[in-house]
């Protein structure tokens, strides 16, 4: 267990707090701001308990160079109406300088400043100096909140611990808890759900959790993968050739571990990568050669949800189907209301999956969302993060 803000005193202190604001962004405004929100909390604790609250993050890819068009200044508007509090924006090219020094040492307890992007430093990637440093010397204490890039080992991230005490906020808080007893400590039946297009991509979180799952199903582009190493026709689906002998590799030890492994048993399939193309289901065993696989089709739907809902934990990472063409998007909807209607702990590893469930408007019929795609399917494949290795011990 990882120390939180709960576990150390912020009153008069000057906290720096590693948020994730990486946000979409259209024509300067920000198009979905529950990045935004699901920061509020630990803000909000330390500006009622008189913490001094310098928030940091970054924001697209500006490759170490101050590009506006990746400036937080949107960020700091939105917090301040979200908080109902003026939340200063410390622009700087460089993100700390002496008029940020300044702001900094002119705040009163409960104020808040945003800096500037933190990734318009070269060296926060790296995390290397005398960027860590810079940023340390505006504070006394670290609380990383941001999950989604937890592991990265960034300046803001990680590198800064080393200065001072650090602890977590209460998103990592609840990421590590949600997550932690999915994976080690989970009700049974433990059920995972992997998605998505490439096997290699997942190979290791799917070999971990098959050493910790009862039944495990396989959906998305990666279905066509194991259609292939089990000897199929694929037509034109795409095609993960360096995972044909892993998906054999992967069948081969869920036999051998007694986890019940659910491959699609029908697909529906298009002409062409198009929501309009002609498309039909056929037997996994049966595809023409001529047309590709975008999802899965009735049968796979009822013998994955038949699984749900006899499941009592739930991970789902991946979509079932090109989820973006609503024609190919049912079966991923399907298993989004299978998991709606369960009783079961239900985790969403982030990323598409995240957005999926958002897209069939059931986020808030699922237990926990994660809000870090890269960093839970690490967490899930047993990897330690920086930014949480970094954290303080209770």
């Amino acid at each position: 267990m990882k120390k939180t803000v709960k576990d150390i005193e912020v009153k008069g202190k000057k906290v720096l707090v590693r948020c994730d604001f990486n946000v979409p962004m259209q024509d300067g405004k920000i198009t979905d701001d529950v990045r935004i929100r699901a920061a509020l909390p630990t803000i909000e604790y330390l500006k009622d308990n008189g913490a001094k609250i310098i928030l940091m993050s970054h924001m697209g890819r500006p490759k170490g160079e101050p590009k506006m068009e990746f400036t937080l200044a949107p960020v700091a508007d939105r917090l301040s109406e979200l908080l109902c509090t003026e939340v200063k924006f410390a622009q700087s090219d460089v993100v700390v300088d002496d008029s940020v020094k300044a702001a900094v040492d002119a705040m009163a307890e409960g104020d808040i400043v945003l800096l500037e992007n933190t990734r318009f430093r070269k060296e926060e990637t790296d995390n290397a100096e005398p960027f860590t440093g810079e940023l340390a010397s505006l504070g006394e204490l670290f609380v990383n909140d941001a999950f989604g890039t937890a592991h990265r080992a960034h300046c803001s991230t990680a590198g800064i611990a080393a200065y001072m005490p650090a602890v977590s906020g209460f998103l990592i808080e609840k990421e590590l808890k949600f997550l932690g007893e999915a994976v080690e400590d989970p009700a049974r039946p433990f059920l995972a759900i992997m998605g998505g297009s490439k096997v290699s991509d997942k190979i290791k979180v799917i070999d971990h959790l098959l050493d910790k799952v009862d039944a495990l199903i396989i959906g998305g582009g990666m279905a066509y993968t194991f259609y292939k190493a089990m000897g199929y026709e694929i037509g034109k689906s795409i095609l993960d050739e360096e995972g044909i002998d892993l998906a054999s590799e992967l069948m081969e030890k869920a036999n051998d571990n007694g986890v019940e492994l659910l491959i699609p048993v029908d697909t529906m399939c298009a002409t062409e990568f198009s929501n309009d193309a002609e498309h039909h289901v056929f037997r996994a065993s049966q595809m023409p050669p001529h047309m590709m696989g975008m999802d899965i089709g009735p049968e796979s739907q009822k013998a994955f949800a038949k699984e749900i809902a006899e499941a009592k934990t739930i991970v789902w990472n991946g979509p079932m189907g090109v989820f973006e063409m609503p024609n190919f998007a049912v079966g991923t909807n399907a298993v989004a209301k299978a998991m709606a209607e369960t009783d079961a702990v239900t985790v969403i590893g982030g990323g598409d999956s995240a957005a999926a469930v958002e897209q069939a408007g059931l986020a808030d019929k699922m237990t926990h969302i994660s809000t870090g795609g890269g960093a839970s399917l690490e967490f899930l494949e047993g990897k330690e993060l920086p930014g949480v290795a970094c954290l303080e011990d209770k």
